[in-house]
């Protein structure tokens, strides 16, 4: 039995659909990463704040890193399984799953990466349903 897996992903959750031909399930996981950093001399009236700013060898930086990377590798062992793996969302984070399956000898089942904006829990699986649905 195939599992294909799609998963609408940032750095705050991600929205897990496995489907297989028993139906489908949906699980959730929550990073625990603070919010992006800031230095204390930003001000919205200075304009828009870049992370780039917040050196790689600031702690609160390596802190958020660390974060991540638990964030994300609770994620690939909630798709580890997975024969097919389709990964959407708004920002940067599908991205850096990408890289961290390729480091997992994982990137292989990736079918599809693709951008969207948030989506409640019914449009997400609707989405994933839709995508696999010409492959079983």
């Amino acid at each position: 039995m195939k599992t294909s897996v799609g998963l609408w992903i940032d750095h705050k959750k991600a929205s897990i659909v496995a489907v297989t031909d028993k139906g489908e399930e949906m699980r959730l996981v929550i990073a625990k990463a603070e919010k992006q950093l800031r230095r204390s001399g930003d001000s919205p009236l200075k304009g828009s704040y870049e992370p780039l700013q917040v050196p790689e060898s600031d702690s609160r930086q390596k802190r958020l890193t660390h974060h991540l990377a638990i964030y994300y590798d609770a994620v690939i062992a909630s798709i580890r399984d997975a024969g097919s793996i389709l990964i959407f969302g708004p920002g940067d984070a599908k991205d850096e799953l990408k890289k961290r399956l390729k480091k997992n000898k994982l990137a292989d089942r990736i079918v599809g990466i693709e951008t969207a904006d948030k989506m409640t829990d019914r449009q997400i699986a609707a989405k994933v349903r839709k995508y696999f649905q010409g492959q079983r």
